[in-house]
């Protein structure tokens, strides 16, 4: 796909570089199209760099090629971040006095534009009639996060992190293969409390669930996503429900996946708890240089799940997360297989974790095995990987 990436004056162009990343890593073509004010606050080596294509200084090089007709006419996507309010004004105006404003009056393509500024600029009446004006054009505006801003003050107007900008652009191109369809996932690792200020926990960042929630929504899917200690989960999910414990996560999805059409049991759920926590910090001064803790099996919540969706007759793909320590991809389809079986899940995502592999990483490479389909090979951006998953589960719902 052709993208182009619009950058407009404003502190915020550095968070640019995420966006020409993460869409140049998925396999698109990028373009960066700077103004003159953007590239006074990021250079133009750094954005060819990220991009593999040169940047225009201006509207009036190379003015034999027409470029800024052929860059509107061949664009499939456009993406401005960070857009100010002088751009905002500028653009619903129809001015095109540079290279971005020509080619925005020339494109037919889907339009995301994602303003960045201070409270104040955003909240002002001339800005909301910008974007009034533009949405009553078919231009998609994402909304301004709430948070830090430039100096010392906080607020409404600062940019979305690039994954964001990025997914919720690919959304307005997608298939919408699963609209109408219930998703719910799981991410992150469940904490298992010890006493009132320690845990048994793990390494879970709930990144890959996170990327798989975020996938399924952008095709269609209404999303519920079931977070255990995760401190962050991107503003695009609206349906969040937050868990810390094992207890807590099952409890959640007791109260939702009978009503559900696919459930992606992608958390690190704890195998084990404190038999009888501590209701005080625990004191080494009083227990000395040992301390035995007795531990309990949490229940198999998803095993338990598959058993109540056979023995009733509930209609619910599932599909369960298999992290593995291996030396050989042999080894992990051989757990990955033994997994699918006495899970009685409808299709298993393994990957090996050994040497801190995956944990808390962008990059994921895991295999992929259905109860009726073909074993898939998944690796890249865990974006990447969620989007061969989701393929999977599609295919999978189709039958």
């Amino acid at each position: 796909m052709h993208v182009i990436v619009g950058i407009t004056g404003g502190i915020a162009a550095y968070k640019a570089t995420g966006i020409i990343r993460l869409l140049t890593e998925a396999g698109h073509s990028v373009k960066v199209l700077p103004t003159q004010n953007a590239l006074r606050f990021i250079g133009a080596t750094t954005l060819e760099a990220l991009s593999h294509n040169s940047v225009d200084p201006d509207l009036y090089t190379d003015v034999e090629g027409v470029k800024h007709v052929q860059l509107g006419q061949e664009a499939d996507l456009v993406i401005v971040a960070p857009a100010s309010a002088s751009f905002l004004a500028r653009y619903a105006a129809g001015i095109a006095d540079d290279l971005l404003g020509n080619t925005l009056l020339v494109t037919k393509a889907p339009v995301i534009v994602a303003p960045a500024m201070h409270t104040e600029m955003w909240q002002h009446a001339a800005t909301k009639a910008s974007v009034k004006t533009l949405e009553a054009r078919g231009v998609k505006i994402l909304q301004p996060e709430t948070g830090r801003l430039t100096g010392e003050d906080s607020g409404v107007g600062r940019l979305p992190e690039a994954e964001t900008i990025v997914n919720f652009a690919l959304a307005s191109m997608g298939d919408q293969d699963l609209a109408g369809m219930k998703f719910v996932v799981t991410a992150g690792g469940t904490r298992e409390q010890i006493d009132p200020v320690r845990f048994l926990g793990n390494y879970s960042s709930g990144k890959q669930g996170i990327a798989v929630a975020l996938e399924a929504q952008r095709r269609g899917a209404t999303v519920t996503l079931v977070a255990a200690n995760i401190d962050s989960v991107s503003t695009e999910l609206i349906n969040v429900i937050h868990v810390k414990s094992a207890k807590e996560l099952s409890a959640a999805l007791d109260s939702v996946y009978r009503t559900t059409d696919v459930l992606v049991m992608a958390a690190a759920v704890a195998d084990f708890s404190i038999s009888d926590s501590y209701e005080t910090k625990i004191k080494k001064s009083k227990v000395g240089d040992t301390l035995s803790l007795q531990l309990v099996a949490n229940e198999d919540i998803l095993r338990g799940i598959t058993s109540q969706v056979a023995q009733n007759k509930i209609k619910l793909l599932t599909v369960g997360f298999a992290a593995e320590t291996v030396s050989t991809d042999e080894e992990l389809e051989s757990l990955a297989l033994k997994k699918l079986a006495d899970k009685d899940c409808d299709v298993i995502l393994a990957n090996n974790v050994s040497n801190g592999q995956v944990f808390g990483s962008d990059l994921n490479d895991a295999l992929i095995f259905s109860t009726t389909g073909p074993k898939v090979k998944a690796s890249g951006t865990k974006s990447e990987v969620a989007r061969e998953l989701i393929n999977v589960i599609v295919d999978l719902l189709k039958k």
